[in-house]
């Protein structure tokens, strides 16, 4: 069963990982490689979520199984007369009964797991995953192009860790109080790692503790939630307008340089290759208004050099990847704007029956036909929806103040103060394995749950942006990837601590759980180990006020980015921009609507009279048909009778001699057929008085 646990958790998260990247990236236009490197590091840092529980469990398991050992040997008479310093007489001490639980791994199997999955992780975020951005986002032509500019682009970031690492190697080397061998090397390596992983960790989850509960309990308000959307059309519609005008001016100067490089210059491949980045519509325009039977001429105009071709390439990439995200983002964004619309006008029916503004276009499926009915869908929507979300913030709440009081005191042992470590150690004294696999499931996804939404919340301009709906970039989706694998370690290392099933922290002498056994001794570096990890995290209090009084989003307002600020009067401005904005865009739809509408009630009604016609048709011919069958053979005798008197007839005509110089005689003579041979003699009489 270990192992059947183990595998079904590894298949669980490489689908969950999966379907977050099919949401987020596209399949279709995106490098494989970066789709692959994206999964890997995903993958492996929600694995680690995950499997860890169940390192908790087995070290529980493997602890009591120490412990019996350590009581029977303090039961045998041989080792009570060489223990004479034991402080618990052996008659007091009662062994346990260790149950071995459904998914206990086996020893020897999770400390070769988490080799492979950390240092897998950590060649991801240091190596792989930057060389991969720059590859990326390189305008080059060929494969070879690209791989340079990433390593031109990489070669200060791996010069500046090189030289440091080598500094420090040199004077470990030189100083006679340091005497460390590869072990204590590694372990200092893990630890700075681990130490700027943490230093983002704390100001991602003091954000994410606030943040959350507050936007589920906003969600239920139908009223704050569409002045919001009409916030996020003024600001969209801007950046929609801006990506489209960056888009122009980007396809102008590819017009211009497609004009001047024509089909047999070198360079002519590197601009097709441009213009097959471009969207459709340019690219038939600029193949119409491009000749290609002109030569190009080496002493004439000067043409672009292959490197200024590499900045336009990379500039189309991101010019068109904005504009088809803002574009994108824009419907996705009315269709949200209509479905609240729609519910502030439902909320007065008297019906309890939920009407949309615009039906779905996609034919219904079993589960709206017989489960989301039009009056489940209104009790859900005005009714239950906010009670729901009201109730689920109220719940987040309670689990933020639970770690943020954990962080602050989960270096108190004696007495053990983090309300997570007391849960753990009542469900440790019965064994209780489900309850601690559950209770530390739940307690590390939420503060992943803090910390990756925050990572997707995030926003650095047009540079870093998790985009739904497959409209996220390259450089973002390896970017996130490359910042999940450096905050998973220190969330786990920090987790265990809160619970105290680290050492290192809680100062206990017991088993060391597999993960932490790969991590070191933090001993090595006392003072990050005994200062750092203990107090560094206490900081998350001070980051939960500035969130819940929205410190950083009032700085951002001041420094001229515009921030949802309630009252202000630049935030009022801009919502009732945005209402203007989804009224018009309303209006649109609605005529598109009603044109539609007509169209089809004008196909159905031809396609009724067209089959009343062909059915009258039939019918008709039908008749014909039967009435005309007797005459058949009647027609047919006579067809061949006339053809046999016209046959006759032609015969006796003379054949017209072409070749005779006099004119001929042709004056009232006809054939027998009854056509005139010539009118020439009658042709004279009438001219004849002129």
């Amino acid at each position: 069963m270990s192992g059947a646990a183990l595998a079904l958790e590894v298949v669980v998260v490489f689908f969950l990982a999966l379907f977050l990247l099919h949401r987020y990236g596209d399949f279709r236009r995106q490098h494989r490689m970066v789709l692959f490197a994206t999964l890997l590091a995903w993958f492996l840092c929600f694995l680690i979520v995950f499997i860890l529980p169940l390192d908790v469990t087995t070290t529980i398991y493997n602890q009591c199984k120490i412990d019996n050992q350590v009581h029977h040997k303090a039961s045998d008479p041989f080792s009570l007369q060489n223990s004479s310093n034991s402080s618990v007489h052996p008659t007091q001490r009662v062994p346990k009964t260790c149950f071995k639980h459904w998914s206990y791994i086996p020893d020897g199997i999770l400390p070769v797991f988490w080799r492979v999955v950390y240092w897998t992780s950590q060649f991801l975020t240091w190596l792989l995953i930057p060389f991969m951005q720059s590859y990326a986002r390189s305008g080059g032509f060929s494969i070879s192009g690209k791989i340079k500019t990433a390593l031109i682009e990489n070669a200060i970031y791996y010069g500046t860790y090189l030289l440091i690492f080598c500094s420090l190697l040199i004077y470990v080397a030189v100083s006679p109080q340091w005497h460390l061998s590869w072990y204590d090397l590694r372990t200092i390596g893990i630890t700075a790692a681990n130490t700027w992983g943490l230093f983002l960790l704390v100001l991602l989850l003091g954000y994410g503790l606030v943040e959350i509960p507050r936007s589920y309990w906003r969600a239920s308000c139908h009223g704050h939630l569409l002045t919001k959307t009409y916030f996020k059309a003024a600001k969209l519609m801007t950046e929609k307008a801006d990506a489209e005008e960056n888009l122009e001016d980007v396809m102008e100067d590819v017009r211009t340089v497609s004009e001047t490089i024509k089909y047999n210059h070198p360079l002519r491949k590197c601009i097709d290759t441009i213009l097959n980045k471009c969207p459709v519509e340019y690219q038939e325009k600029m193949n119409r208004n491009m000749d290609d039977y002109e030569d190009f001429d080496d002493k004439g105009n000067p043409y672009p050099s292959k490197k200024s071709l590499v900045k336009l390439h990379k500039q189309v990439i991101y010019a068109v990847q904005r504009h088809n995200r803002t574009y994108v983002q824009w419907q996705i964004l009315l269709d949200e704007a209509f479905h609240l619309e729609d519910v502030a006008q439902n909320e007065t029916s008297s019906t309890h029956q939920f009407s949309h503004s615009f039906p779905s276009a996609e034919p219904s499926g079993w589960i709206s036909r017989y489960l989301y009915t039009p009056a489940v869908e209104w009790y859900w929507e005005c009714v239950f929806r906010r009670w729901c979300y009201r109730v689920l913030a109220v719940v987040l709440c309670v689990f933020s103040a639970a770690v943020v009081w954990s962080e602050c005191t989960f270096f108190s042992t004696q007495p053990v103060l983090s309300l997570f470590a007391v849960f753990i150690q009542l469900a440790e004294r019965e064994y209780n394995y489900v309850y601690i696999e559950m209770a530390c499931f739940v307690t590390i996804f939420f503060l992943c749950y803090c910390v990756y939404s925050t990572v997707f919340r995030i926003r650095v301009f047009n540079y870093y942006y998790l985009a739904p709906h497959h409209q996220t970039d390259a450089y973002s989706l390896q970017f996130s990837g490359m910042l999940f694998c450096r905050l998973t370690p220190p969330l786990c290392l920090n987790f265990l601590g809160v619970i105290h099933m680290d050492s290192t922290i809680s100062h206990q002498q017991r088993q060391q759980t597999a993960y932490t056994s790969i991590m070191g001794s933090m001993q090595v570096l006392s003072f990050i180990a005994n200062g750092f990890y203990i107090y560094y995290p206490m900081l998350i209090v001070l980051l939960c006020i500035a969130t819940y009084f929205s410190l950083g989003a009032r700085c951002l307002n001041l420094l001229g980015f515009q921030q949802f600020m309630g009252e202000n009067d630049l935030t009022s401005d801009l919502v009732d921009e945005g209402r203007e904005l989804i009224r018009r865009e309303r209006r649109k739809r609605q005529r598109t609507e009603d044109g539609e509408n007509r169209r089809r009630e004008w196909r159905e009604r031809y396609s009724e009279h067209s089959e009343r016609y062909s059915g009258r048709s039939r019918s008709t011919y039908s008749e014909l048909k039967e009435s005309d069958g007797s005459s058949t053979d009647t027609c047919r005798g006579q067809t061949r009778r006339d053809r046999r008197d016209k046959t006759e007839l032609l015969q006796d005509v003379e054949p017209l001699d072409f070749n005779e110089d006099e004119p001929l005689e042709t004056e009232d003579r006809r054939y027998a057929g009854g056509h005139y041979l010539s009118t020439s003699a009658s042709r004279s009489r009438i001219f004849d008085d002129v």
